[in-house]
């Protein structure tokens, strides 16, 4: 099966022609459902199908009424670290958890433009990776070989896209989040100059860097949506104007910056060594001209992401959680911003001073070039290597990414060709702020110019459904026994209750302190729990470690679905507290602590 395309200009041109945005709503809800057998951890969280029927009727409206909208009935979702209204935001972070009171802006405008929401997507936790296993929902996969990674952390918002499920999804972009899971999955990915679109309502992964980004399967699904959504926000303190007229590029005669040749790193990947000299090549016989560049300036300013004080940028986006429960964290992010704890004042001016200096040596590179062109990615790595290697390998991902935002620049992925396992490879034009819709320009006469190769076909091995257990207390994400949970990579099914049904006791004498959940029926209530999916060998060890008077039974969910769960022998109530009335475990540890 060839990967679908769901096109933005072709869908709304369809509905402000006449079409129905609910049938087109209709279609990719089925698709969702289809495609949650074969990858599920793409979503934290679905709208109800009832919601998004109504937001495509709300559509049909408008048009009956007369009005032509940019965006009409276009399908799109949204990474799980921005606002939408009465939803819940996690930045893949349970602990972190909270139901946004309003959306935030770039949600507002696709609204009004008439796009219809179907969900919130799966992330690298608090936007710190270029991976997609970092996330208690799972690791969404390259969507041509699930061996291999997604790339992130917009992870769940490229895989959507690329699966056919949405036809546009918006990731964010800090250290290259919305270019990587681009190029191995065969997309564009715009991201956006600093302040062109509005950041209010985003969960901050380094609140001076971050920008908003977009995945559409082309050119013009991600020019329509930078149309919508560039624009100055006076409620963000980052956005800021356009200049206008913005800067214009043409390919005939552009002097494109590559690196020297000892500065074309690939890690020893020789496909995509040979599929970035394909491209340069292709893009000579269009016209431009190529121009070999030191990018030791880039290459240094990009360490300052992660090896400068720009770490404590994510470490203040994260610290009253870090500090109160650490353990809420995942293991790989939780290391990267603790680091943060210890960078002083001094260090960040010293960061700020050395990122000057670089930015002022990188100037070089725009005398004798119009815009960059580089390897989306050296390479791409496995599931498996990353989890062995997860720093490292991370590091190697974002060698042509990270320094994008720190020296101020606008960027465009788009796709350069495939690896022979079926895995993609893109390259990015990189231009000066405000670029944006020159590279955009530039990219299409490129594209045009020299076709893709068919895209191979989706890899749809199934999902291999396990065993869904209920916690209730110590293993709750952020608890103490959590880590008995991801060290099997169990994936976050949901966070609910149980059936009203049951009584919540704090065990007597209990290191770590834990909890019994009691099945009393009548005169019970409802008790929040996380609900995991592990495999069965997982789930198997699991279980053999579970001590008395503690069990695993089964649960029952306040849905009518039952589970399994930990359930407690008559004497682990020998000396308890009933604590039912506080409603679940968390709410009692909070009230130890004052």
């Amino acid at each position: 099966m060839n990967a679908p395309r769901l096109l933005v200009g072709e869908i709304a041109a369809g509905v402000n022609a006449g079409d129905s945005a609910e049938s087109v709503a209709r279609s990719a809800l089925a698709a969702i459902e289809a495609y949650d057998a074969i990858q599920p951890q793409v979503w934290t969280l679905r709208l109800p199908e009832a919601a998004v029927l109504a937001q495509a009727r709300a559509v049909d409206a408008r048009i009956a009424a007369g009005e032509t909208l940019p965006l009409a009935g276009v399908p799109f979702a949204v990474k799980d670290n921005i606002d939408v209204a009465d939803l819940a935001t996690t930045a893949a972070c349970p602990g972190f958890a909270y139901t946004a009171g309003r959306s935030a802006t770039v949600v507002e405008q696709l609204l009004a433009a008439g796009a219809v929401l179907v969900g919130k997507t799966n992330l690298d936790q608090f936007a710190t990776g270029l991976v997609g296993t970092r996330s208690p929902y799972g690791a969404p996969r390259c969507v041509f070989n699930q061996a291999f990674v997604s790339g992130g952390s917009s992870s769940g918002s490229a895989v959507a896209v690329a699966a056919g499920l949405v036809a546009f999804a918006l990731g964010t972009d800090t250290a290259g989040s919305g270019r990587v899971p681009a190029a191995f999955n065969h997309l564009v990915g715009l991201k956006p100059s600093k302040g062109r679109w509005s950041t209010r309502g985003l969960v901050p992964a380094c609140r001076s860097l971050d920008c908003i980004s977009v995945f559409a399967a082309d050119l013009d699904g991600a020019g329509r949506v930078d149309a919508v959504l560039a624009a100055f926000d006076p409620e963000d303190p980052y956005s800021r104007p356009a200049p206008q007229p913005e800067p214009a590029l043409t390919l005939a005669g552009l002097r494109v910056a590559i690196p020297r040749p000892e500065q074309r790193i690939f890690f020893g990947d020789g496909e995509s060594e040979a599929l970035y000299a394909s491209a340069v090549a292709r893009l000579q016989a269009a016209g431009a001209v190529a121009v070999e560049v030191d990018m030791a300036p880039l290459l240094d300013a990009a360490k300052l992401l992660y090896s400068g004080p720009w770490v404590a940028e994510r470490t203040a986006a994260v610290e009253p959680l870090l500090r109160a429960a650490p353990s809420a964290i995942e293991p790989t992010v939780r290391a990267i911003v603790q680091g943060g704890l210890a960078v002083t004042g001094v260090e960040t001016f010293r960061g700020l001073y050395a990122l000057e200096a670089y930015r002022r040596a990188a100037e070089a590179v725009w005398a004798a070039a119009d815009a960059l062109f580089l390897p989306t990615t050296p390479t791409i790595y496995t599931v498996k290597a990353l989890k062995a290697e997860p720093l490292a390998l991370n590091a190697n991902l974002g060698l042509y990414t990270n320094f994008v935002n720190l020296l101020d620049l606008s960027a465009l992925a788009v796709p350069a060709g495939f690896r022979a396992d079926g895995t993609g490879f893109g390259v990015t034009f990189i231009g000066p702020a405000f670029a944006d819709r020159a590279l955009l320009d530039l990219a299409a006469v490129y594209l045009e110019t020299f076709p893709m190769a068919e895209t191979p076909p989706l890899d749809l091995t199934p999902h291999k459904p396990g065993v869904k257990l209920a916690v209730v207390g110590a293993h709750l994400s952020g608890m103490p026994l959590h880590w008995q949970l991801t060290s099997r990579e169990a994936r976050l099914v949901a966070a609910t209750r149980t059936a009203p049904a049951y009584k919540l006791y704090a065990m007597a004498e209990s290191t770590p302190p834990k909890p019994a959940l009691v099945h009393v029926g009548d005169g019970g209530a409802s008790i929040l729990v996380e609900v995991y999916e592990l495999d069965v060998a997982a789930f198997g060890a699991f279980t053999a470690e579970v001590p008395a008077p503690l069990a695993i039974g089964t649960v029952t969910l306040e849905d009518g679905t039952s589970v399994k769960g930990f359930v407690a022998e008559p004497r682990a109530l020998n000396g308890a507290s009933d604590i039912t009335v506080l409603g679940g475990w968390r709410a009692y540890i909070a009230s130890l602590q004052g």
